[in-house]
């Protein structure tokens, strides 16, 4: 059999589908369905704007918070907590026991610790002069 490897910046998206669908596969076998559901939380003003928000998903007992959003006019005003917190209670219903998040920005790592979360896990110069912190919480 003969092999070839490709690097790129441009992949078909059916390729890339297929990677997700083998290793979902392959995980499922390996440590049973991840009940992988999406959980977003969204800021409206009232002309519709979009505001603030949160995107992340809900698999194998435990919320991950992958982006998280809020405004300038907005920040300072606990919203990125209140969101937290609608989404954490949203994880609760869906049977987590707990969250996770990341970010390299400080004021972000202040907001998440308020909120009780606790680095568990760090990678220096990501980016350079910033470390990129990983931070979990038990619901």
């Amino acid at each position: 059999m003969t092999l070839s490897l490709t690097v790129t910046d441009s992949a078909d998206p059916a390729d890339v589908e297929a990677i997700g669908r083998e290793l979902t596969a392959f995980n499922d076998a390996d440590v049973g369905p991840s009940g992988r559901r999406p959980v977003v939380v969204l800021v409206r003003d009232e002309a519709g704007d979009l505001k603030a928000g949160v995107s992340g998903y809900t698999a194998w007992g435990w919320l991950y918070v992958q982006w998280l959003f809020v405004a300038p006019d907005l920040r300072g005003q606990q919203m990125a907590a209140k969101m937290l917190t609608a989404a954490e209670d949203e994880a609760r219903r869906r049977g987590c026991h707990g969250a996770f998040i990341d970010t390299f920005n400080p004021a972000a790592e202040t907001a998440y610790r308020r909120q009780g979360y606790e680095i568990f896990g760090e990678l220096t110069d990501f980016p350079p002069g910033r470390r990129r912190l990983f931070l979990q919480k038990k619901l």
